[in-house]
């Protein structure tokens, strides 16, 4: 191979792998994160998992005082933490009105100190807004169910604002692989899904992940 061919041939290999670059960035740029506290964190999970648009949903803790909370803490109900879940998005598939939709109606947005036989702080419902955009987006959901009238009671469902999510250990994370017999038997046990029918009908009970 002559000189000046080689020359050539990594020049283009240069220009191609720099044609790459921006690609890839605007790739990463593409996605956006939202957080919700719904209950058990293994349920929240499930509602988002294999939602076309959905890259990652990922069990943690936020909202609360301490930091590096572990399990055994938040469910002392002593750290402010709400066991929440951090779906990781596509915009351009999927968006954040979309999300809120689902999150509404994963929940009961009518019941307070906890979710379904879940009680205590750490299983209080919330969406936690992290900008002006997804706090305007997120009043505007919460006041269209009201107004719709189709719960029976209030929403006592609170908007808050993100400051910092903590993943939880690793056994918690896709909990419903890694366990399937306990968590149906957990959520079945816990009532979630006949709540859900109840609120919301049956198109939104969800008790296996497909």
């Amino acid at each position: 191979m002559s000189r000046r061919l080689f020359s050539s041939l990594a020049l283009f290999s240069l220009l191609a792998l720099h044609s790459a670059w921006p690609s890839t960035a605007a790739a990463a740029a593409r996605t956006e994160r939202a957080v919700f506290a719904g209950g058990c964190f293994w349920c929240v999970e499930t509602a988002f998992e294999g939602v076309p648009g959905v890259i990652t949903a990922v069990s943690g803790y936020t909202g609360g005082h301490t930091k590096n909370p572990t399990y055994e803490e938040v469910c002392s109900h002593t750290t402010g933490h709400l066991e929440a879940v951090e779906v990781t998005y596509d915009p351009a598939r999927i968006t954040y009105a979309q999300l809120l939709d689902r999150f509404w109606h994963s929940i009961d947005p009518t019941q307070a100190g906890g979710q379904f036989c879940d009680r205590g702080d750490s299983y209080e419902s919330a969406i936690f807004v992290n900008g002006p955009t997804q706090r305007r987006l997120a009043d505007e959901s919460k006041l269209a169910i009201e107004r719709s009238k189709v719960l029976r009671a209030a929403i006592v469902t609170p908007i808050r604002q993100l400051t910092v999510f903590y993943p939880a250990e690793d056994y918690h994370q896709d909990f419903y692989k890694k366990d399937p017999v306990r968590y149906r038997t957990y959520r079945l046990g816990c009532g979630r899904d006949l709540r859900l029918q109840q609120l919301w009908g049956k198109a939104w009970a969800k008790p296996l992940v497909h």
